[in-house]
């Protein structure tokens, strides 16, 4: 099942006829934040599967007539997983860590990225795929991990590099300006996706190739993604935890591009860029920084 937000946040089904919408009844829930309403329809979703299987049945509205939004607007964490692929057996594995990008950095699918006007030495697309987490988990072990996935989204995580205050790395500056994380098209429950280790990620800028990568190219695995982040923080319903990505394809993006991503079972959605400054970089595929990461793990 597709899960969705459409238009002023409303929630409905994603099918292949369209967006069919939850009852009227929901709507007056509707000043309740997004975020709350779909974390509770996944605390709830066990009991409600079954009703929600005999509305996707119902009248759809044409995709052409609704505005998708993120499935998940302010996850109360958004945890993203560090350099990790092995860029297409180039890389070893390192050991696994994280960073907390800010929840306000998520946009829709047809909204806007703006760089801001910090000087960065270039700003990047990093296509990844995103799970939900769909119960509490603490120190959970890699066995039964899995059981507290909820499902999958598609998520861009821009990146502004160079941004080293006093020479140190800063994850804060160049991960967590508001609009750095496009997300959608809509959240997709587990079992539509049996093997999160085996999709097919893509990219493209302005219909150029970028990413092009599977997920089989992990390098730490979604059970040990949650093992370690559940040892850490508790995980709610509607938390994000985005896996990474394979840096082979990445590029620079700059003001008047669209972005698109798409992994396969999950979906596809397209973003514009907006640089108030107007900067310019080289097109096309960034390999001198991909190389970059393949030998930071060789030292």
């Amino acid at each position: 099942m597709k899960l969705v937000f459409f238009d002023d946040f409303r929630l409905g089904i994603l099918t292949k006829r369209g967006v069919v919408p939850f009852p009227e009844g929901e709507r007056r829930r509707a000043l309740r934040p997004p975020q709350d309403r779909m974390a509770d329809l996944i605390d709830g979703f066990p009991s409600l599967h079954n009703r929600l299987l005999r509305l996707q049945k119902g009248k759809a509205i044409p995709l052409s007539k609704v505005r998708l939004r993120a499935p998940l607007p302010r996850p109360s964490k958004l945890l993203c997983a560090v350099t990790n692929y092995l860029e297409l057996g180039q890389r070893p594995a390192t050991d696994m860590d994280f960073f907390i990008k800010a929840s306000s950095a998520v946009i829709s699918p047809g909204d806007t990225i703006v760089l801001p006007r910090a000087q960065a030495t270039v700003f990047h697309h990093e296509a990844e795929l995103a799970l939900v987490i769909g119960k509490m988990a603490r120190e959970v072990p890699q066995s039964k991990a899995m059981d507290h996935v909820f499902g999958y989204t598609c998520l861009i995580d821009v990146s502004a590099r160079g941004m080293m205050p006093d020479g140190r790395l800063s994850f804060f500056l160049g991960k967590s300006w508001d609009t750095f994380a496009p997300m959608g098209p809509a959240l997709v429950t587990a079992d539509e996706v049996p093997d999160p280790h085996n999709l097919q990620v893509r990219l493209w800028v302005d219909g150029q190739p970028r990413h092009d990568f599977n997920t089989s190219d992990m390098a730490h695995r979604i059970p040990e993604l949650i093992e370690m982040a559940s040892s850490v923080t508790t995980l709610f319903p509607g938390d994000v935890i985005a896996t990474g990505t394979n840096h082979q394809g990445l590029g620079a993006i700059q003001d008047g591009e669209e972005v698109t991503i798409e992994i396969e079972r999950i979906g596809r959605m397209s973003v514009r860029v907006r640089d108030p400054l107007r900067r310019s970089w080289p097109k096309g595929l960034d390999t001198a920084f991909a190389q970059q990461v393949v030998r930071s793990a060789r030292r």
